[in-house]
């Protein structure tokens, strides 16, 4: 008796395993390229326009900058050059020789300036673009959750990206599974008519690579820019 009930309650257990195992929904993959859907979006191209104005303008700070010290390099190559004039009294060349010690101090002072600015202006712009790719790429990831549901899409996975391993996360997909230019669709629908791009600038804009120049712009023979 006690070996019926326990062989009961094991068909039953079955088939309610049975049962739950029906009730699962089926799986109903789809693929999306999410660096695609980045590059492409029409806030990026925006954000990335208005980074590489941001970047000409220090560029040419740097570059005003860069010619002060230039200027006050000239200044110190003359007072250097009087300093060593034989035709001028022991009081003028050492006169000469302070004051271009004084002119060093100052293009050393505008050398830091640069790098400075140049540092800190490249920080801004990479803090800056890393915030915007942080609250756009998750923009992006719920629209693409909600054009993958409402096609009764049970998974959604990334092929843009490489795993650990080095290789694609999605190494095979049917065309049919991919669903980025639906989601891109659903992206632009929202689009301000003043961000339709043209057909000359179809094209995203690329985000400033350099953050303003970083070669030297003021040198001395012989003088090292201070750290």
């Amino acid at each position: 008796m006690k070996k019926t009930i326990q062989t009961l309650v094991a068909v039953a257990a079955l088939g309610a395993l049975t049962l739950a195992a029906r009730a699962q929904p089926a799986v109903k993959l789809y693929v999306v390229d999410m660096a695609k859907l980045y590059d492409t979006h029409y806030k990026t191209v925006e954000k990335n326009s208005q980074l590489q104005a941001d970047d000409a303008k220090a560029q040419e700070e740097v570059d005003r900058m860069n010619k002060e010290g230039n200027g006050l390099v000239e200044e110190y190559k003359a007072l250097n050059d009087k300093a060593g004039n034989p035709a001028l009294t022991a009081e003028a060349k050492a006169s000469a020789q302070n004051e271009a010690q004084k002119k060093l101090g100052s293009i050393q002072q505008k050398q830091q300036e640069v790098q400075t600015f140049i540092q800190n202006t490249r920080n801004s712009l990479q803090q800056r673009m890393q915030t915007y790719k942080a609250l756009i790429l998750e923009e992006i990831s719920k629209t693409a959750t909600t054009v993958a549901q409402r096609k009764g899409g049970t998974l959604l996975l990334d092929k843009s990206g490489p795993s650990l391993f080095l290789i694609p996360n999605v190494i095979y997909s049917d065309p049919g599974f991919d669903i980025t230019e639906d989601v891109a669709k659903e992206i632009n629908k929202d689009r301000p008519v003043s961000a339709t791009p043209s057909p000359a600038a179809a094209a995203p804009a690329a985000a400033p690579s350099g953050a303003v120049n970083t070669a030297p712009g003021i040198s001395v023979p012989g003088l090292t820019p201070k750290k």
